[in-house]
């Protein structure tokens, strides 16, 4: 658009990528996260940074074509500036999931499963909602598989049930090279709305999803095979409800006060209290019932 002199007048960040996804310039798309991420470094803001930096490293990565056309020395600045933000140990997305490890290594295997389905359970309702999404519905699959992984710590599962669990995880898996992934969002109450891409912070939800499922599918083979070496469990999952890229996307600054991260990170510890305790599987059950019912943006 022009001025009344003909100028042209710059379009705003938002603007500028609203323009890239509607092209389906993936490649221009990586660029304009890649410039805003190096923006905000310089800025000193690094939860932004964060933010699209990765946002760029996750389109660039998933599709060959994409990668050719973005160059080498956008890459290894961006995957430089990544390395620098890991150094950063007060930023939360560092922060909490060293934290996490840590407490982990006080649980034994099934408890760490059991911590990692407790924040898993919390996703629930707002996968249904990403489900709506074309390309999306395996986000609508949480609520099963919460459940019948629960039930196969108790009982091992049908061959039925097995392989449904299998399809969900390589769907979850097949999720970020979606186009998709980079345009989708859905609205929220009151409140900005909810992009697909938010999902991409704490090493990507679906892919610490994927991980845990994978995982727990290992662990049922093994156990079905009567292995004496079982799999390890993995303790990335418990952080996926804390959503911090929506937050900081939608202009927080502090993440530590946002009431819904604040709100979260009590849970946290409280579901880890919970299973270190040996909180009867009868509570924990319910625990899940009530999680799967939560707004975790509300």
């Amino acid at each position: 658009m022009f001025g009344l002199f003909g100028k042209k007048e710059e379009k705003s960040p938002e603007g500028r990528l609203a323009d890239l996804q509607k092209k389906k310039d993936w490649a221009g798309l990586a660029k304009a996260y890649y410039e805003m991420g190096v923006a905000a470094m310089e800025a000193g803001d690094l939860n932004r940074a964060q933010l699209w930096l990765h946002r760029a490293d996750t389109i660039y990565s998933a599709d060959d074509d994409i990668y050719d056309k973005v160059g080498e020395k956008l890459m290894d600045d961006c995957s430089d500036r990544i390395g620098a933000l890991e150094d950063e140990e007060d930023l939360l997305y560092n922060a909490l999931p060293a934290e996490i490890e840590e407490k982990a290594g006080e649980l034994n295997d099934i408890q760490v499963r059991v911590w990692g389905l407790l924040s898993m359970a919390r996703l629930v309702k707002l996968g249904q909602r990403l489900a709506k999404l074309p390309g999306c519905e395996v986000l609508g699959e949480l609520d099963w598989a919460v459940d019948m992984m629960f039930r196969s710590l108790q009982a091992p599962p049908a061959q039925e049930e097995y392989q449904r669990l299998m399809n969900v995880c390589n769907a979850l898996y097949e999720l970020n090279g979606k186009k998709i992934y980079y345009t989708g969002e859905i609205e929220v109450p009151g409140k900005a709305p909810f992009q697909l891409f938010d999902l991409n912070g704490m090493f990507g939800v679906e892919q610490e999803l994927n991980s845990y499922i994978d995982s727990h599918l290992r662990l049922l083979a093994a156990l079905s095979q009567g292995a004496e070496e079982l799999p390890n469990a993995e303790s990335g999952a418990v952080a996926c409800a804390v959503l911090p890229d929506y937050y900081v996307r939608t202009g927080a600054r502090d993440l530590n006060e946002v009431p819904q991260i604040k709100a979260e990170l009590a849970r946290i510890p409280g579901d880890f209290a919970a299973v270190r305790d040996q909180l009867p599987l009868e509570e924990i059950g319910k625990k899940i019932a009530e999680y799967k019912q939560l707004d975790i943006l509300g």
